[in-house]
């Protein structure tokens, strides 16, 4: 391949090394050799004195990453055994700590679509930067799946129940809802990133951002609150679907209709998962609970008929199965939380609760 064609660039400029993905027709979309080509400059980097800090961008004009090659996960699903995915996640899933515990400056460029296995490799940075592009979102209800990449761990941080209402919705948000949700630090300007990158060559990150750091546009959500909190404070997501309804306003019902229309299955467990996310203590608990939940995923149709729907066929119209949020039992949702013995992701130690500093 030429070097334009490959997945991830790599290249230095004065002190900050840099990684592009590199599949703007696939928004790119990570692949497995995209993550392990990832971390295998961030092994490199880590130990070189020269690099002081790390910049992640994506190619093309329409956002840093999309999500996960989830065309290959829905053929491992359809007609594999479920190892190939197993693999990427696993390989992903510690791809994310990595960076969320990495020694140097990693400065994310969140301009445009950055929606789940995107969030995955810029969230957890240290220095998240958003634009009046931004559009970020974790998505996976829509397709059958469970927030992951850290997601529930994110989410889960958010003031009140912000993290709640973007979990089961998916639903995709601006700059400074970004900032008020945790998951971003500092607003710049899109047409300002050329002069951010370029100082990054030669400041410090925290003298690069002084010079083009800006106050955000109003955002949505904090408008939005006092329902949002009150609505998905109940204990199951029919009861969060019942006050959302019977609280009268336009936006509350249209989130109502908008979560009926996600996997029940997935709804139920995803909001399981966000509530045991906030009793798990450091990011690797969350990571090995999303692990066991990503791996049970992969047995159920939802999965395959979210992706056929949404990306393959792209019918808008997936059949659920179970078809509603009664079908699905308490059973139903704790088998997604089994442990998986000797296939444990393990990411937990007694090591991971000390914060790294920089």
């Amino acid at each position: 391949m030429t070097a334009t064609r490959e997945p991830v660039l790599l290249h230095r400029t004065g002190r900050a090394a840099h990684i592009t993905l590199n599949r703007p027709r696939a928004l790119n979309a990570l692949s497995h050799e995209m993550v392990l080509c990832i971390a295998e400059a961030l092994t490199e980097w880590e130990h070189d004195p020269a690099v002081e800090t790390v910049v992640i961008t994506g190619a093309g004009d329409r956002g840093l990453c999309a999500g996960g090659d989830i065309r290959t996960i829905h053929d491992d699903a359809r007609t594999g055994d479920g190892t190939a995915s197993a693999a990427f996640w696993r390989d992903e899933y510690r791809l994310n700590a990595r960076i969320a515990r990495y020694p140097k400056p990693y400065v994310a460029l969140m301009d445009g679509i950055v929606m789940g296995g995107g969030v995955g490799v810029s969230a957890h940075g240290s220095v998240r930067i958003v634009t009046e592009r931004s559009r970020i979102a974790m998505p996976e209800t829509g397709i059958g799946f469970v927030p992951d990449v850290g997601g529930t761990y994110l989410l889960a941080l958010a003031p009140g129940e912000l993290g709640t209402h973007l979990a089961l919705t998916g639903a995709p948000i601006s700059a400074a809802d970004a900032l008020l949700c945790g998951l971003a630090d500092h607003y710049v300007p899109s047409d300002e990133l050329p002069r951010l990158v370029a100082d990054l060559a030669d400041l410090p990150v925290h003298e690069a951002l002084t010079r083009h750091t800006r106050p955000a546009p109003e955002g949505e959500l904090a408008d939005r609150r006092e329902w949002i909190d009150a609505c998905y404070a109940a204990d199951t997501v029919e009861e969060i679907v019942q006050r959302l309804l019977a609280h009268g306003g336009t936006a509350a019902s249209e989130t109502a209709r908008t979560l009926l229309t996600k996997s029940p299955t997935a709804l139920k467990v995803t909001l399981e998962a966000l509530r045991r996310a906030r009793g798990l203590g450091p990011l690797e608990a969350v990571l090995d609970q999303e692990y066991r939940v990503s791996c049970a995923v992969l047995a159920t149709d939802d999965l395959v008929e979210g992706i056929r729907a949404q990306v393959i066929d792209k019918d808008r119209d997936p059949r659920w199965s179970p078809g509603t949020l009664a079908e699905v039992t308490d059973a139903d949702v704790e088998r997604f939380f089994t442990p998986l013995g000797e296939r444990e992701l393990g990411l937990a130690t007694p090591d991971t609760t000390q914060e790294v500093a920089w």
